[in-house]
């Protein structure tokens, strides 16, 4: 079998335009890998569960026992620690939270509404 001359510097082209078209795409193009694309929509997600369980932690904290006591000792409390004493209070454990990642960031969403 013979192969022409001019085979060669057009596979070297090919090769060449899918290592540019692969760069380009990933770079500027907005293709993702599988794992990238999972971890986020996993991120979203979670930002759904938190936005959504966070009114609920509100409602749970306004209901409470001594709810205006625990609210004007909240806002004493520093900003980075009011997350900590929503979820020290057990007002952002909910049914089906799941992580305690994921309860910590209820509770600080929890203590931005509640603090704002």
């Amino acid at each position: 079998m013979n192969i022409p001359i001019e085979t060669k510097p057009a596979l070297w082209g090919v090769v060449g335009g899918a290592v540019a078209l692969a760069i380009i795409g990933f770079s500027w193009g907005g293709w993702t890998t599988g794992g990238k694309a999972e971890a986020a929509a996993q991120m979203r997600a979670n930002d759904a569960v938190v936005g959504a369980l966070a009114p609920l932690c509100v409602d749970k904290f306004q209901r409470a026992n001594d709810a205006s006591a625990n609210l004007a000792t909240l806002k004493k409390t520093d900003s980075w620690s009011q997350g900590e004493f929503v979820e020290k209070g057990g007002w952002a454990a909910m049914p089906g939270t799941g992580t305690p990642e994921r309860v910590t960031a209820v509770a600080k969403a929890c203590a931005v509404l509640l603090a704002g």
